[in-house]
């Protein structure tokens, strides 16, 4: 059997000391996540951080640096994910937009309010990317190469 973990993209976004967070539906209940998703067919990392803001949001979402690529599995039982966490800018928002379903709001957080909602968080990755992105660790998008449908 082949190991595959899954592709998954996160944002990392802040604005006057406020970091925007989706609360999203989930088999635990509510919990708080950056937004983020899966990585589609056909799709590269950027675009698909791209997609993944604006769908959970209604942001433009325009990525700058590398937080971390992550690695995490919540248990043996559990799938595996690679997770490219990507900071970056909004530029423009659409009120009237319709989000991604099961993301119930969106919200601007500071660190102490997502300290306050932990036990809400979706994974341990969620306040890890916050602190490394406080932290000042940013690697450049050059990293990523996409070689999508060459012969």
């Amino acid at each position: 059997m082949v190991w595959k973990p899954h592709v998954t993209v996160a944002a990392v976004i802040e604005l006057d000391q406020r970091f925007l967070f989706v609360e999203e539906e989930t088999s635990s209940g509510l919990q708080f996540n950056q937004p983020a998703g899966h990585l589609e067919a056909g799709e590269d990392l950027i675009a698909a951080i791209k997609r993944e803001v604006l769908e959970e949001t209604a942001w433009q979402f325009e990525p700058e640096y590398i937080i971390s690529v992550q690695l995490w599995r919540k248990n043996p039982d559990f799938p595996s994910f690679v997770r490219i966490c990507f900071a970056g800018r909004t530029y423009a928002h659409n009120p009237e937009q319709k989000l991604d379903e099961g993301i119930v709001a969106t919200h601007w957080l500071t660190r102490d309010e997502i300290v306050a909602e932990q036990h809400r968080l979706r994974s341990p990755l969620v306040l890890i990317s916050i602190d490394e992105y406080l932290s000042g660790q940013r690697h450049p998008l050059s990293l990523l190469k996409s070689f999508i449908d060459h012969e």
